[in-house]
């Protein structure tokens, strides 16, 4: 499972329709590329490659009014929708997932019912506590835990792991019943990223990581 498919898809969701440059503006203030694989090649490959797979619907729009070249537009189509809450879905409900995944869930909560979102979570806690059980079931060691060495740390590593994710997944599930966060069906809310003329402050970073690179480049050739 990606967690580019559902960044790029559930940042296309959000605004109904929208271009490359916005969807990576977009992912760029939630750090989603230096939490995840999501870099701007990879925005814009899933962009036509989900449009090839009937996922997204491109627009090709007019060149705008300044001279900026023509932009194509996104948005999801039915079975881009049905894409989009599976992948959701399936995110909050693995225990074993990437941490990127989960992060991205996490993010797109709030496009499912309140009472979905709770049973999911729930389903993760029962995941994580049964994932837990095996291991000190199955893998813990038959020697007292002073014999079992180094190696007797990676099964503290996956308990304390499972452990603490049910721990924070049983607090979410309480903020939710507690009504916290405005779910789908419960009514409006914005789907802007950046306020209203607000800059993207990963942009200049970025643009300054480029050209680094673009100037390392330079200088090896020179070399």
């Amino acid at each position: 499972m990606s967690a580019t498919r559902l960044l790029v898809l559930g940042a296309v969701r959000q605004h109904g329709r929208a271009h490359g440059y916005q969807i990576r503006g977009d992912l760029e203030y939630w750090g989603a590329h230096e939490w995840s694989n999501v870099k701007p090649g990879s925005i814009y490959h899933a962009l036509k490659q989900m449009a090839k797979e009937g996922l997204l619907l491109a627009h090709d729009t007019e060149p705008s009014p300044a001279g900026g070249p023509p932009r194509t537009e996104y948005e999801l189509t039915p079975e881009g929708e049905r894409e989009y809450l599976a992948l959701l879905r399936e995110a909050l409900v693995r225990h074993d997932q990437k941490p990127d995944l989960l992060t991205a869930g996490v993010g797109f909560l709030v496009d499912l019912p309140r009472e979905e979102a709770v049973s999911l979570l729930r389903r993760r806690v029962a995941a994580l506590e049964a994932w837990r059980d095996e291991v000190e079931r199955e893998w813990l060691p038959t020697a007292p835990p002073e014999e079992w060495g180094h190696i007797g740390e990676i099964m503290k590593l996956w308990t304390h792991r499972a452990e603490s994710g049910a721990e924070w997944t049983r607090g979410l599930i309480a903020r939710l019943e507690g009504g916290a966060y405005v779910m789908a069906g419960e009514g409006e809310r914005s789907v802007q990223v950046l306020p209203e003329g607000a800059e993207n402050p990963f942009a200049d970073r970025d643009r300054d990581r480029d050209r680094e690179r673009g100037g390392n480049r330079d200088r090896s050739r020179d070399a």
